[in-house]
Order: structure tokens, then sequence, then C-alpha cells
């Protein structure tokens, strides 16, 4: 085997190396000739060194670059052999005849010159049976074991213990994201303990065409006061004044989860509360809104039913749906009867919309139901104070204890106006 030294990269350059490299830029080449080919426009339809239609191209362009990749790995395990043998060649000479015992002299082992001179692991290496024998084209060569003697090593044991740092990310436990539902619900601000509004209970309307001399019909209105007490939505944490003062971050940390814990909480009453103290009255529970049965109905069909009775009996326009993942999965898989997804093909963002209203998918929402309704016209979200953070040591024994308790708290109030405005559809 013959080898040549390449002082400007300090490695060997031996046969099996240069073969390697040759194969590589080979490689390389004709890929590099398929893009220019290709033009900036990356038009496979201009490569003509590449039969067949644009994705038998692109699958050919795919296996090369493969093949670059295994023929890189093979030049770089060359170059590691390389550079050793170059290190070995360099500092060959550094140590002076004699330098080991005398006993040492005059013969050669493997891990001696004939000097007596301690050969270093680069001259090992290159004198090895391994690198002696290997046969260039050939994917392994001999196996050759070195005669190395190990001192005492300075490992983790007997040294430092390596040093560990965390990244700073903090990994969130699974949770429903908030808010979700109430990005969908009108806002507005109340500086009382409770909504208070009239609601037209009674309409009749006696309208009719009169003969000459006749009595007019008689019609009839009637109003009623309707209340909607203000309810506090509420949190706390106890917390060490050391934990505060030794990591920095855990005071944005705290002040960002309890408000999150109150959203949260918050998007929940708005369709679940029961409207009993101290709880908001959600869109589940209001008197008088629309039902529909699911029956032997798909979830489209009854979903659209549902729809129906909120414009012909409630006289509104359904502007959001709130469905769980579990219920809007069935809609989303829909298939025509060939095999074709009705909501979009898998590969494709699905509208999440149904019969043009768009759906939220949340857990917030029941678990046997699905509620939809005009919330944009006839629902609102009464805000009497916004989220409100505060932090003492008053709390028990919180004082001597060195501990913080920190609360958060909202308050407000739910208010469906018109409950034939909403409907839910039952069953699923």
């Amino acid at each position: 085997m013959t080898a040549t030294l390449d002082a400007g990269e300090r490695i060997i350059e031996f046969p099996a190396l240069t073969e390697a490299k040759s194969a590589l830029n080979a490689k390389r080449d004709e890929l590099a000739k398929i893009f220019t080919e290709a033009g900036p426009d990356y038009d496979m339809a201009k490569v003509k060194s590449i039969s067949g239609d644009t994705q038998a191209k692109v699958e050919h362009i795919r296996a090369l670059n493969v093949e670059i990749d295994e023929r890189k790995t093979k030049v770089d395990e060359l170059m590691v052999v390389a550079r050793a043998a170059a290190q070995a060649k360099e500092h060959g000479g550094s140590a002076e005849p004699g330098s080991e015992p005398d006993g040492r002299k005059g013969a050669e082992d493997g891990l001696h010159f004939k000097d007596g001179r301690r050969k270093n692991l680069g001259e090992i290496i290159t004198e090895s049976k391994a690198w002696k024998n290997y046969e260039r084209g050939s994917d392994s060569g001999p196996v050759a074991t070195l005669n190395i003697d190990l001192k005492t090593l300075f490992e983790t044991g007997a040294g430092w213990d390596p040093e560990t740092t965390r990244t700073g990310r903090v990994e969130m436990f699974p949770t429903r994201p908030a808010p979700h539902v109430v990005d969908f619900i009108p806002q507005t601000t109340t500086t009382q303990a409770a909504v208070v509004f009239m609601e037209e209970t009674t309409f009749t309307n006696a309208a009719a065409e009169t003969a000459e001399g006749s009595s007019y019909p008689e019609g009839a209105l009637a109003l009623t006061e309707r209340s909607h007490s203000v309810r506090k939505v509420a949190v706390f944490l106890p917390v060490t004044d050391e934990q505060f003062e030794d990591e920095p971050r855990s005071r944005d940390y705290v002040n960002n989860r309890l408000p999150f814990m109150l959203r949260q909480r918050l998007d929940s009453q708005v369709l679940l509360g029961t409207g009993i103290a101290p709880n908001l009255l959600g869109t589940e529970n209001v008197s008088g809104i629309q039902s529909q049965a699911l029956g032997a109905d798909p979830i489209t069909d009854a979903v659209y039913k549902a729809m129906r009775l909120v414009r012909e009996d409630g006289f509104a326009e359904p502007s959001v749906v709130y469905a769980r993942p579990s219920h809007w999965e069935s809609v989303r898989l829909l298939k025509t009867a060939d095999g074709q997804y009705i909501w979009g093909h898998p590969s494709m963002p699905g509208p999440m919309t149904i019969w043009g209203v768009p759906v939220v998918e949340t857990t917030a929402a029941p678990a046997t139901k699905i509620l939809l309704g005009d919330y944009a016209n006839f629902s609102e979200l009464a805000i009497r104070r916004g989220i409100d953070v505060q932090v003492s040591n008053s709390h028990s024994t919180f004082f001597v204890d060195g501990k913080l308790a920190i609360r958060a708290d909202l308050r407000a109030a739910m208010i469906h106006h018109r409950p034939k405005a909403f409907a839910e559809v039952t069953g699923l």
C-alpha cells in the first residue's frame, strides 16, 4: 500500500481514501448537473439526463441524496485514520533514542521501535494488520487487535462529575387550551353586581284586515325583568419565599399559569355552568333553548336540523358550533361511496365549518351534546372585573412559615338574551 502526506490538511492520503473521495465527488457532480438542467425554478421537465416523469425524477434525486450521504460517511471514516497517520508521521521523531529503558533496544514489538522509541497511536494503527491488508473497494477489512497498555484513567468516577445545565424549557401539563370558547362570545363591561334587562315574553300580533265600522283586533305585549348575577371565578397558590428569590423565572411562571386557570374555567362555565350560585349560567342549562335529538340521523343532519330550529323558531342565525373532538371526528372522516373524503383530503387542512358555520373543537363542550347558536347577536359575557392577582403572607401561618399566598380571580356574568337563538344536539 502506498500513501502520500497532504501537508495542507495534515492527513496521510492513501488509495482507499482517494478512491472514496472520487466516488463521492462523482455523485455530487451528478446531482449538480440535474439541478443545473432544472434551472432556478426547479422545473423537472427540463431535466433530460433522467428518464421518466416528474415523480420518477424526484425519486432518482432522493436515491442520489441517500447514496451521497453513504459515501460521505465512508470518506469521514477514512479521514479519521488519515489524520491519525499524519500525526504519527509528524511527531514520530520527537522521542530521542534511548528514552526508553535499555531493555527495549534492538527488538521491535507492537508498542516500540527497535531503537526503543515508543510508538504513538497513529503509528500503531498504520502498522496494524487491519491497515496493511485493507483492500480498495471492499466495504470492510481484516480485524486486528492493538496491544495498547492502559494506565489509570482520569474518568468521571475519579474526577469531576459532568456539569449539566437545564435548557430553560418548561413542558406544561397537557390540558385544554384557553381562552377558546369565549373568543366567539361578545364581551362587555358592567359596574353592577348583576346584569338586569327586560325580555319581551308576550307578543301577540292580532293585526288583521278590518271592515269599516268593525272593532280593531287587540294585540298583546308583556315584558319580564331578567337578572343575571355577576359570579366570581377564583384560585390561589402557596409559594415559598425562597422559590421566588432563588429562581427569577418562577414569578413569571406563576403569574402566567394562574390567569390561565381562570380563563380555562371560564371557558367551561359559559357552556356548562348550572346558574346555581356561585356558578355562571352556561348555554347547556339555559331554560328554553332549542333541542334536536340525534336519533338515527348522522351528526351532520342533526346539526342542520338544530340550525333550522334556531332560524325558524328563534329567528336568529347560528354563528358558532361547539363540539368535542370525538364528535367532530365522525364528521371530518365522512366519505363518499367511492371513498373520497367530504371534508377534505387528509393531506390538506379540512374546513372547520359545518353548513357554513364555524366549528370550535373543545373539550369544554358537553360529553353527549353539541351546542350551537347565535352567540354573536344574542349572548354577552359581561365583565365586572378582569383578572386580578394579589400576593400576601398573611394567610394562616404563612408569615412564620416563610410562604406567600398568591391569589387570582375575575368577576363576570354570562347572559343569553334570547334562549331560542341557541340549540343543543342531544344523544351523542
